[in-house]
């Protein structure tokens, strides 16, 4: 199988460093926030973006888990992560 893709591959923000809307919005805390490394086989905060504060989902940025955690839940990535770790699936440190 190949390398899992990150949030910012899937839902492509363009948050990412070099992404296209970096210049509007800013890097995205999730691709440079480094406490989350390899969580979940991510990069960075890649694969557990639900941990990381200021996230910019939804059309807006979202605070701490706390906060965003209903939207999390539903989301389509979050559940796409699940789905491919299965038992190995990290939802927190």
């Amino acid at each position: 199988m190949g390398a899992k893709q990150n949030c910012w591959d899937v839902k492509q923000c363009g948050r990412n460093p070099g992404g296209a809307k970096i210049s509007l919005m800013g890097v995205c805390p999730a691709s440079t926030d480094i406490t989350h490394s390899n969580l979940n086989n991510g990069t960075n905060g890649g694969r557990a973006c639900w941990l990381v504060a200021g996230t910019f989902c939804g059309g807006k940025v979202q605070g701490d888990f706390a906060q965003k955690k209903v939207s999390c839940l539903t989301c389509n990535f979050f559940n796409q992560v699940k789905t491919e770790e299965g038992t190995a699936f990290v939802m927190k440190k």
